[in-house]
Order: C-alpha cells, then sequence, then structure tokens
C-alpha cells in the first residue's frame, strides 16, 4: 500500500533534519583530503556548510536533505523522502515531544530588502536577458523581491493567491538557487503569462517560465520548482482542458522526467528547448 499524502508530508517533516555529511557517505561520496567541506560526488564536487550545500561542476545549490538527494539521485520530492526514510530510522530524528504529534514546520515569508533589489533586477535583466517590462509587473505585484542576502525571491501562489512558498535565485557569481524553509510545492506555484491561454508550459523554474513567456507572450508559463514528474496541482489544470507542455532542461534529468510525467499524464506533450534551458534559448535571441 503506497502512503498518503499526510504519511508523506510526517516523513519529509522528519527526513528534513538528516546531516547532509550522512547522506554524502551513504551515497559513497569520497571527503575531500584538502577541504574539511568538499566532497567528491558522481554528480561533481560538492562543497556543505551546514543545511547548504553547492554543486561546484553545475555551479547550482540548495538546502536540506531532500534538496540534496533529489540532486544527487536523480529523485522527484516524494521518492527522495521515501529513499532517505527507507536508509535512516525515523524514530531516531523523532524528539520525544513529536512522538504523538508532529508539527509542521512552519513557512516564513523571506524578508524583503529594497536596497538589495537594483542588485536583483540588474542580473535578471543583463545576466539572464529578461525583459524589464515583464520584470517590474512581477516587482509591482509583489510576487518577486531581493532579501537581505540580495537573492531573487520568487513567491509560490496557492489558492485565493495564499503565499505556500518561495524560490530563491542567488544574484552573484555563483549560481544558487533553492527553496525558502517550509514551502509547500504541492499547495502552490510560479505562475506568469496569459490566464485566459488554453497553453500551458511546465518549466523547472521561475528564470526559465518568464524566459519562455519573453519568447512567446500569449502563453501561460509556470514553475515547478525543479523537475518533478507528478505535480499535485498539475491534473487539475488538466481537468480544466489546458494544453499542458512539459518544458524541462534538454539534459538527462530533464528527458527522464518528463518521460515519466507523460507516462502518468498520456495528454502533457513534451516541448523541448534547442538550448540547455529556455533561458538560454531567450540569451541565444537577445546576442543576435
Amino acid at each position: 500500500m503506497s502512503d498518503t499524502f499526510s504519511q508523506i508530508k510526517n516523513k519529509a517533516d522528519l527526513v528534513r533534519k538528516i546531516d547532509l555529511v550522512s547522506i554524502l557517505k551513504i551515497t559513497g561520496a569520497i571527503h575531500d583530503k584538502y577541504d574539511n567541506k568538499k566532497w567528491h560526488t558522481s554528480k561533481g564536487v560538492i562543497s556543505v556548510s551546514g543545511p547548504k550545500f553547492i554543486n561546484w561542476r553545475h555551479g547550482l545549490g540548495g538546502g536540506g536533505a531532500i534538496d540534496l538527494t533529489i540532486h544527487l539521485k536523480n529523485l522527484d520530492f516524494k521518492a527522495a523522502v521515501l529513499w532517505l526514510a527507507a536508509r535512516f530510522p525515523l524514530e531516531h530524528l523523532q524528539s520525544p515531544s513529536q512522538t504523538k504529534s508532529i508539527p509542521k514546520h512552519l513557512f516564513q515569508i523571506p524578508t524583503e530588502d529594497k536596497a538589495r533589489l537594483p542588485q536583483v533586477i540588474d542580473y535578471l535583466s543583463h545576466d539572464r536577458s529578461l525583459p524589464l517590462s515583464l520584470l517590474q509587473s512581477l516587482i509591482t505585484s509583489g510576487v518577486l523581491y531581493a532579501d537581505s542576502r540580495g537573492n531573487a525571491v520568487f513567491l509560490l501562489l496557492g489558492k485565493e493567491k495564499t503565499v505556500v512558498g518561495a524560490e530563491l535565485r542567488g544574484t552573484t557569481h555563483i549560481r544558487w538557487r533553492g527553496m525558502a524553509p517550509g514551502s509547500r510545492k504541492d499547495l502552490g506555484f510560479f505562475r506568469i503569462g496569459n490566464s485566459t491561454s488554453p497553453n500551458l508550459i511546465l518549466c523547472e523554474s521561475p528564470i526559465d517560465a518568464l524566459s519562455f513567456l519573453a519568447l512567446q507572450p500569449s502563453w501561460m508559463a509556470l514553475s515547478t520548482s525543479g523537475a518533478t514528474s507528478n505535480p499535485a496541482w498539475l491534473q487539475s489544470f488538466i481537468n480544466n482542458g489546458y494544453y499542458v507542455y512539459c518544458g524541462f532542461d534538454a539534459d538527462q534529468t530533464g528527458d527522464l522526467f518528463a518521460q515519466r510525467m507523460i507516462a502518468l499524464y498520456p495528454t502533457v506533450k513534451r516541448l523541448r528547448p534547442h538550448k540547455h534551458d529556455w533561458n538560454d534559448v531567450l540569451k541565444e535571441k537577445s546576442q543576435r
């Protein structure tokens, strides 16, 4: 019998506490002899600092045991939670006060820092070639802003436009990305574009969603906050008559999860960028 949604959530709340080093060891990573924070993995060199990690080969980072497992094992959220739960005894992660009731980790909206907004705009417009008009509309609506670390914050909205999470994107030379703690990707998403359009494309990040919209302004684009085969809300879009396209990255992970998604939802079509991702396509067009 498969786990219920509630059971998966309870397990996720527990496995998030797993130390990242323990995960690296169990996946066969080799500790660097000269740098205590670095580990050599099948995905390249990864540096760990507390709950955060950065993959230097790919220039990507994230936070938490689940994110690291997704990155190392090419799993979606549910599969990563179950993988961790099968290898780390949950009772050892559970405090005595949690034996009867497991409290949920509440989402806290990242604090806005208006002084860092020019840095975010410069990164998104110059480094990522995103149109200023699109960025300004998001800033005006409040779903894009800068936090105290200069990260670009893209808010995930749920029912009645309730904020249920946030995708974070570093705006320095290190391409860091992650989720604000407590974000609920199952309850909402980042969406941009024409809400009356019958065409909906799923992208791996807000930047890719914005890039696609810059290329196809009549569409609606949505971020799944990373490649995943079975977003909790996808069926509702299909039921409402949308023509859904999977626009994940043109790499092994993107192709794998697109294939899995189409197996689960046969009406979904693959729309593969001819570059690595839609932002690369946009930048190529901007340079012509």
